[in-house]
Parts: structure tokens; C-alpha cells; sequence
């Protein structure tokens, strides 16, 4: 059972993460689907401009109040978040809150910060509150890929990629209805590694697709990462209780290489010194998922 604290931060942090992914999933449809699909175009950015509204309400109530390890882990903005939403959004037109980037890199933590028994209210209902903007978030992802599976819409983006989508927000929503349950128990360790494991081999999937043919050396890179992962999502599978500090460690050291990948493929996009077909921010996009990965690895690795 978590206590009060635990519950109030790891709402928190779990909302200030993926509240921010979910609505960059929405850019990321409203910027693949063509004129002829306006009416999905207002849907996605109806629900992002949701998303946006409820994380200037989680940022509010996370100074202070979350942990400096989460800060710290550059999961929730990076330093090149600003200039990659300011570049996406003058290529796309799609209009973009940075103001909530501005107030997340603001975001402080306090030792002594006080979880009240009525803080803890309030955040049990925003979560409530999520959970259904996220069930929306599922089923709109869930049309788009229906109607593209049936040759009824094109979309850039691979109905792969789809699907991934839909994978982490029902990640995102599980994790929250656990929360709330106060249930996250640690046999689960493994599980969550196997599923951030496959986030990553997709991630380098999805980049070896975006890269033009000429960037053969990013190209090989990202290849020899999918590889990789797609390895050790098998050794995870396979891993006993016994076993995860070893196959931990090994996760934390892949996922630590494909973070300076990443890295520098955000560099070199916000710098046009890459050639493909992916915005700044979807790049800075998956190396938050990275960092976010690499604390909650560092953390098992406590108990170790």
C-alpha cells in the first residue's frame, strides 16, 4: 500500500510524463493526416489542447511536491525541448503551448514540501479525470488505425508506429488505475522492463525508417540498436526473480547507449544537419522516454 506521499508524487510525475507524450502523440497525427481529413485533424487537436489544459493543472500542484531524481532525469522537458517545439511548430503551423515547457523547466522540488490529506483528494480525482481523457485519446487512436488498416485513410505514420501509440497510452492508463488502487507491486520489475524494452527497439525502428537512405552511418546505428533491444526483450521475457538485478543492469547500459543516440539526433534535426522525415520534437520526444526509462531503472537497481 503507498503511502500518502508516494501516491501524491507518483501521480505526479507519472502525469507530468505522459500527460505531456499523450499530447505529442496528437501533434504527431495532426501533422501526419492530410487536408482531406480536417475533421480528425480539429479531433487530435481538440484532444491535445485537453491534454494541455490538464498539465498546466498537474504543474501547478508538482512544484515543490515532486521528487528531485524526476527533475533531475530530464524525463519531463529537456534542454533541447523549447527549441524543438519552436521549430515543429513553425514547419507544421500546429499550434503548441510553450509556456508549459517554460513552467516544467521551472518545476522545483522541496524536501519539506507537505502531502495533505486534501492534496491527496484532489489528486485522486485529477487522476479520475485523466484516466478519461486517456480512454478518449485510446479510442480516436483506435478509429484512425481501424480506418487505416482498411484502406479508408492515409496517415504518415506507420500503422506500426499506431499501434505503438496505442500501446503507451494504455500503459499510461493501466499504471494510473493501478495508482489509484494504490497498487504497484514490485513483481510486476520485469514486466515493465520487457514493455519499456520494446518501446525502445520501436523507437530505433522508427527512427531507421524516418532517416533518408543517404544517412547510411544513423541509418546502421539505429538498425544495430532494434537489433539490440529486440534481444533483450527476449532475455527480459526469459529472466527469473532471481535474475533481475543482472538483466536490470544490462537494460540500464543499452538504454544509457541509445539515450546518447538519440541525443544527437535531436541535436542534429534542430540543427538541420540531418536529413529526414521527423520533426525535432518527435525526437525529443522518444529521448524523454529514454531518460524516463533510465530513472525508473536506476531506481530497481536501488534494491539490488
Amino acid at each position: 500500500m503507498l503511502s500518502k506521499k508516494e501516491f501524491i508524487q507518483m501521480s505526479l510525475e507519472l502525469n507530468l510524463f505522459f500527460g505531456r507524450i499523450m499530447k505529442e502523440h496528437m501533434i504527431l497525427m495532426e501533422a501526419g493526416l492530410s487536408v482531406k481529413n480536417s475533421n480528425y485533424i480539429l479531433e487530435a487537436d481538440n484532444i491535445k489542447r485537453s491534454f494541455e489544459d490538464i498539465l498546466k493543472e498537474v504543474i501547478a500542484l508538482s512544484n515543490r511536491a515532486i521528487s528531485q531524481d524526476a527533475i533531475d532525469s530530464n524525463e519531463f522537458v529537456t534542454p533541447l525541448t523549447l527549441d524543438a517545439e519552436t521549430i515543429t511548430e513553425s514547419l507544421t503551423g500546429i499550434c503548441i503551448d510553450k509556456d508549459i515547457t517554460i513552467s516544467e523547466l521551472e518545476l522545483m522540488s522541496d524536501p519539506n514540501f507537505s502531502y495533505t490529506s486534501s492534496l491527496e483528494g484532489y489528486v485522486f480525482d485529477l487522476n479520475n479525470r485523466i484516466i478519461n481523457l486517456i480512454i478518449d485519446a485510446i479510442k480516436f487512436s483506435e478509429k484512425l488505425l481501424a480506418q487505416v488498416s482498411e484502406c479508408n485513410l492515409f496517415i504518415f505514420i506507420y500503422p506500426h508506429m499506431q499501434e505503438h501509440l496505442i500501446r503507451e497510452a494504455n500503459f499510461y492508463l493501466k499504471t494510473l488505475i493501478d495508482l489509484q488502487k494504490r497498487n504497484m507491486a514490485k513483481k510486476d520489475i520485469l514486466e515493465r522492463e520487457v514493455f519499456w524494452n520494446h518501446i525502445m527497439e520501436d523507437h530505433a525502428i522508427f527512427i531507421r525508417g524516418f532517416l533518408d537512405p543517404t544517412e547510411k552511418e544513423l541509418l546502421h546505428k539505429a538498425n544495430d540498436f532494434a537489433k539490440l533491444f529486440e534481444k533483450l526483450v527476449d532475455k527480459t521475457k526469459e529472466a527469473s526473480e532471481e535474475e533481475i538485478c543482472e538483466i536490470t543492469k544490462v537494460n540500464l547500459k543499452a538504454t544509457k547507449e541509445i539515450k546518447e543516440f538519440k541525443t544527437a539526433s535531436t541535436e542534429g534535426l534542430i540543427e538541420c544537419k540531418i536529413k529526414a522525415i521527423m520533426s525535432p520534437l518527435l525526437a525529443d520526444h522518444v529521448l524523454r522516454e529514454a531518460n524516463r526509462y533510465i530513472r525508473i531503472l536506476k531506481e530497481y537497481l536501488k534494491e539490488c
